[in-house]
């Protein structure tokens, strides 16, 4: 009696299988399209839903400063602008080392 290795075994279910034709490829086509109408279309609408109702209820306001130390550290100044300012800076979001920008909190 011969030992046959799991290479062999797996070599020789990969041919059987592959021999069978395209007819296996419609079964796997037919349970991803189930799949993306029955659970990827539900999980888009529920976060489209979700953002929606956070931006009803958001407030348009910028959140309060709290000036940790270890945040927005300043060891040199940036290449543009002023050198304070990210390169993407937004002064309504992002705070300033001293906090926001036209607040005087």
């Amino acid at each position: 009696m011969a030992l046959v290795s799991t290479a062999t075994l797996a070599r020789r279910a990969f041919v059987s299988a592959a021999a069978g034709g395209h007819a296996g490829h419609a079964g796997g086509a037919r349970t991803w399209k189930i799949l993306s109408f029955v659970v990827a279309l539900p999980g888009v609408t529920v976060c489209v839903v979700n953002a929606w109702m956070k931006k009803q209820h958001a407030s348009h306001g910028s959140p309060e400063f709290v000036p940790y130390p270890h945040l927005r550290i300043r060891t040199k100044r940036f290449p543009w602008g002023d050198g304070n300012h990210s390169l993407f800076h937004n002064p309504h979001t992002n705070a300033l080392p001293t906090g926001y920008e036209g607040s005087h909190h």
